[in-house]
């Protein structure tokens, strides 16, 4: 059974308000991972507190100090949007499910993954650290113009 709704809506906002855009259908998944020119950021969002604590700031902070940046970025999330999340899953060849996670797929194929072992327990510094990191090495200032 899926989370209810006005229970986890401000979590989804606090990706929604960086410019992530929802996808909860894995129709949405597909499109965005087969329609987007550049690195696609795809977010596996979650109800736990490393989610709360260190990975949504880290987003939002990789998002603002970035100077390369994914050209699109999207979120499902875990124990929400139950098809969406296991299609993004599905997309992260040699993985096991993890929530929160964080995925860049270029071309449609995965350039780069953080799992919750990668992101739990870290600080927002910390894991934006590790975003900027992995923005400079897979996506170019071209794709954070499209933003």
């Amino acid at each position: 059974m899926p989370y209810p709704e006005m229970m986890i809506h401000g979590m989804r906002q606090e990706l929604v308000q960086l410019g992530v855009e929802e996808t909860r259908t894995p129709e949405q998944v597909d499109e965005a991972v087969k329609n987007t020119d550049g690195t696609l950021m795809v977010v596996v969002n979650s109800v736990c507190g490393c989610a709360a604590g260190g990975v949504r700031p880290g987003i939002a902070m990789a998002l603002q100090q970035a100077d390369a940046k994914p050209s699109r970025s999207v979120t499902v999330f875990a124990g929400a949007d139950i098809d969406a999340t296991e299609r993004a899953r599905e997309y992260f060849t040699g993985y096991a499910p993890s929530s929160p996670a964080i995925a860049l797929l270029k071309d449609g194929q995965l350039v780069k993954m953080f799992e919750r072992r990668d992101l739990e327990g870290r600080m927002p510094a910390t894991v934006a650290e590790s975003l900027v990191a992995a923005f400079n090495e897979h996506c170019s200032n071209a794709d954070a113009a499209a933003n």
